[in-house]
């Protein structure tokens, strides 16, 4: 009996089980800083080879380590529906996209599992908590990265000679490529598998919440932390690797390495305040016999021994106090209020702005200036309980009582 055609193949992918197989391991190499082997622990030259040319084009060791896990995710599936990488067609894709939309994120057993259901919104902070499956960006960001492993083996004169993968739009190339800025923006159509994003807006973080976040910060470090975020705009990443020659105090400015830019290092300002409790957590490491010079980190952990800080222990200590104080603040919330609070000051210029937020279009600063849905609300509450004015006789002209009796008769 002939095989079916690989188009007519039904999937029941929701009750597929993909096993968790394979690894991105790091490695000391320069060159492939995150290795990725399968289940027996062997090295998969096709991936390897596609992680060197993404490091030699310039990209990081985080997008390095980013590509790796969305192809980690892709190689499972193709595992479990026991089809060879170099044999994947537009069916496997769809199929993989299908079981995205409908698999359950193993990033999110991490949550307590008795805090709020998936999806809700926090009431303190007006901000949903995570989908318990694969937000539509994740989606989206693994076919980009699947399509480009494709791409780099066709050009390479191996595997498929046509990419599996659809293009991101109908058209076949980048939306907008060619366009003249004098003209406006004409709307487009997704590519096959791409997900709607939500244009999500910006939130700040609210005062009080503000608040009560910094009472519950219990040692000088986590204070000059939390208030060099919320003063400098800086990314958690860009933070976390700063080393003690990075900060500036008499300037006012620290230095941070900026994603984007090749390793250079931006300045960012920060405020006196956070200054004063870096110069108090400085004096606690050295009263512990820790003196980190100017090249070494300048966050670590408190409990020996010393290691340098990193951004799983951060979110563990935000995860603590989300959970005391019943919100879901991230520390890339206190970059959203910092922008929120210098566009809205007279004062400071949407450019101004731009380069403290280190935002490589205008454009992107330009988001922050939407109105606030808690203002609207606010305004829109205000118009509910204004009183209404009377209404005013027109000036010049009334009726005429005798008309008024022609029509309606004596009274």
């Amino acid at each position: 009996m002939e095989e079916p055609d690989a188009k007519e193949i039904q999937r029941d992918v929701a009750s597929l089980i993909v096993p968790r197989i394979g690894s991105v391991d790091p490695t000391d190499d320069p060159a492939l800083p995150w290795c990725f082997v399968d289940e027996t622990g062997e090295p998969v030259d096709a991936v390897n080879a596609f992680l060197r040319d993404l490091l030699a084009s310039g990209n990081s060791r985080s997008s390095c380590r980013s590509y790796g896990y969305d192809l980690l995710r892709w190689f499972r599936f193709l595992t479990a529906v026991d089809v060879d990488w170099e044999r994947a067609q537009r069916a496997e894709v769809r199929d993989f996209v299908l079981w995205l939309r409908t698999a359950h994120n193993p990033a999110r057993d991490r949550r307590d599992p008795a805090g709020p259901p998936p999806g809700s919104v926090n009431a303190r902070t007006g901000k949903a908590y995570l989908r318990a499956q694969y937000a539509p960006a994740t989606i989206n960001h693994a076919l980009s990265v699947i399509r480009a492993f494709y791409d780099f083996h066709r050009q390479a004169g191996r595997g498929p000679i046509i990419s599996p993968v659809p293009p991101p739009s109908r058209y076949g190339q980048r939306p907008n490529a060619h366009h003249n800025p004098l003209e406006p923006f004409q709307l487009h159509r997704r590519g096959a598998y791409r997900q709607k994003q939500p244009q999500l807006q910006p939130r700040a973080v609210p005062d009080d919440v503000l608040d009560d976040l910094f009472v519950q910060l219990g040692c000088n470090r986590d204070r000059a932390l939390f208030h060099m975020f919320l003063t400098s705009g800086a990314r958690a990443s860009e933070l976390l690797g700063m080393t003690v020659g990075d900060l500036r105090p008499g300037d006012g400015r620290i230095f941070v390495q900026t994603k984007g830019l090749g390793g250079a290092k931006q300045a960012c300002p920060a405020s006196p305040e956070a200054f004063a409790w870096v110069a108090l957590y400085l004096g606690e490491l050295a009263t512990q016999g820790h003196r980190p010079g100017p090249g070494e980190a300048l966050w670590w952990t408190r409990r020996r021994p010393l290691r340098p800080l990193t951004y799983t222990a951060l979110r563990a200590l935000l995860n603590r106090i989300n959970q005391t104080i019943g919100t879901n603040v991230t520390v890339h919330d206190l970059r959203h209020t910092l922008c929120l609070r210098l566009v809205a000051d007279p004062n400071i210029t949407l450019v101004d702005a731009q380069q403290v937020m280190r935002h490589a279009n205008i454009t992107t600063t330009g988001l922050y200036l939407r109105p606030q849905q808690d203002e609207v609300i606010a305004k829109v509450h205000e118009h509910y309980v204004r009183p209404k004015p009377e209404p005013r006789p027109l000036a010049g002209w009334d009726y005429n009582p005798d008309d008024l009796a022609d029509v309606f008769g004596q009274t």
